[in-house]
């Protein structure tokens, strides 16, 4: 398999990336500054997109990438040039490497704090024009001062621990911080309102999102301390620049420095040449070190998945590591059957997923078992449905999907089950695996059965009663159709009867319509696995 596999570099990247490809047996094209159009024209033959920030990959450009491309990695951490959703639609993993920078941006930010308290870039332009005015740049120590976070995450979490090395008080303000974790990194937990009131220096950390779009905005910026400092090394759009301008115009903001705006290259913008403001173009990862750690790591993320199913930084789909997937993988072969039984039997009556583990399988990462069901019962609406894209198709249709770990003890060694709400009650299939790796199917609907879930079968409910499997052997022969497999359980004797039967060839509506004719026969459906 693996010589069959490419992956396309569209962005200038450090070239240990490439030879990681190709050490990995994967076919690799390094082709930085591709236009739009050539680069749709090609992207239909490879398997991985790997980029950096240049390349803006849309959904024009997957659509042209399909049937092919399985991943898009991201050298970095930002993925705003790639459109996730359109992805997530088209069932392609996106990944990023969120860690690979994340000193070199910390310590930007701490460079962009020393800058604004000592007004350096303006001391050092006014020096080489021959100027000497000592005079002139009065500026203030950090020691003392009360840093405030937005967002204390990988990168923020690295500035606290600086900011504690300059001797400053850090407060920061994140939803996601625990109490046990401020205590951890030595930092005072606040809410928003409350940092904005006691910081003299506010750095910014989180991702931009519909949440914290605009988090520092004209009612926020006025709730600052008056003479507070700014720096941003996150996400231009966090910051409303209008409002920053007058700001800083007014002098309740003493200074800002800024690496990232809402308009990207900022060739121009309405905040430059404000008195107090500081300006990079977006060099919080531009170190030599970062871009050979991202560069790295996203190869060898790519190759990880593309070859072992792996799939570490993904922004789309629950992650699963290299060293999990081969045990992983029989779980999720049997959860991906039984959705697709479920799916095909249930259909379009779905209103909520329920994707249990017990026994052995509870000490699994259930998250890829629960995206292989939803993937099997999602092949009911669409035959280009993956672990990527199921998750979507369910909450586009407005199904609720629910996990549920038993750690106590089974009847099997490790058990996966799927119950589906219908408006006609829960209907639960069970599974297991022998051997640890062949899947079977143990239980329909609170029927005992077993049966192994492959190729065509036919699902047939009907009264137990004497005459009835050679009725349906007859009729299955009259259309030269050979059984090959035959699974049987009841409810009780006389009572209701579920079939399980294997063939070797397709049953057509027409079959189907026989086979529900038969005496006693309540239900056919046709099944492919």
């Amino acid at each position: 398999m693996s010589d069959q596999v490419k992956v396309l570099i569209a962005d200038k990247m450090d070239p240990r990336a490439a030879a990681i490809f190709r050490e990995r047996g994967i076919t690799v094209d390094d082709k930085p500054g591709l236009s739009s159009d050539e680069l749709a024209a090609i992207i239909g033959g490879y398997d991985g997109l790997a980029v950096r920030s240049s390349t803006k990959v849309n959904a024009a450009a997957m659509d042209a990438a399909l049937p092919r491309l399985k991943v898009i990695g991201r050298a970095g951490i930002g993925v705003d040039t790639i459109d996730v959703p359109a992805a997530s639609a088209r069932g392609i993993v996106v990944m990023n490497t969120p860690f690979g920078n994340s000193i070199t941006t910390a310590e930007h930010a701490i460079a962009m704090l020393f800058a604004l308290a000592r007004e350096i870039p303006q001391a050092d332009q006014s020096t080489q024009s021959g100027k000497w005015e000592k005079n002139r740049f009065m500026g203030v120590e950090l020691a003392g001062k009360t840093l405030g976070l937005i967002g204390c995450g990988n990168i923020g979490s690295i500035v606290a621990d600086r900011a504690h090395g300059l001797k400053m008080k850090v407060v920061a303000y994140d939803p996601f911080l625990s109490p046990e974790r401020a205590v951890e990194l030595g930092v005072d937990k606040a809410e928003l309102d409350e940092l904005l009131h006691r910081a003299d220096f506010i750095t910014l950390h989180t991702p931009l999102t519909d949440q914290t779009r605009g988090i520092l905005s004209r009612e926020a910026l006025a709730k600052t301390k008056p003479g507070v400092r700014i720096v941003n090394c996150a996400r231009g759009g966090l910051i409303d620049e209008a409002a920053l301008k007058d700001a800083l115009e007014s002098g309740h903001v003493a200074g800002a420095a800024l690496d990232v705006f809402a308009k990207e290259p900022a060739n121009e913008n309405a905040l430059f040449g404000t008195p107090g403001l500081i300006c990079t173009p977006h060099l919080g990862a531009s170190t030599t070190e970062a871009q050979v750690n991202v560069a790295i790591q996203i190869a060898e993320q790519m190759s990880d998945y593309l070859l072992l199913g792996g799939i570490t930084n993904a922004v789309n789909v629950p992650s699963l590591s290299a060293e999990e997937a081969p045990r992983l993988r029989p779980y999720m072969g049997l959860a991906e059957k039984l959705g697709r039984l479920v799916g095909q039997i249930a259909g379009h009556e779905i209103r909520s997923i329920d994707v249990e583990v017990e026994g052995a399988a509870a000490e699994l990462n259930i998250k890829p078992i629960t995206g292989a069901v939803l993937a099997g019962v999602m092949r009911s609406w669409s035959d280009t449905v993956n672990m990527v894209n199921a998750p979507y198709l369910a909450k586009e249709r407005g199904i609720a999907v629910r996990e549920i770990r038993n750690e106590g003890e089974s009847d099997y060694h490790t058990l996966v089950a799927v119950t589906v709400g219908t408006e006609h009650g829960p209907k639960r299939v069970e599974g297991t695996l022998f051997g640890n790796r062949a899947p079977r199917l143990v239980n329909i609907f609170g029927v005992p059965i077993e049966a192994e879930l492959a190729g065509q079968m036919i699902y047939i409910v009907n009264t137990d009663a004497p005459g009835f499997i050679g009725a349906l052997g007859t009729r299955l022969g009259e259309n030269r159709i050979n059984i090959a497999t035959f699974g049987l359980g009841r409810r009780k004797q006389a009572g209701e009867a579920v079939a399980l039967v294997s063939v070797d060839d397709p049953i057509t509506a027409d079959v189907a319509k026989q086979l529900h004719e038969l005496p006693g026969v309540r239900e056919v459906v046709p099944l492919s696995f």
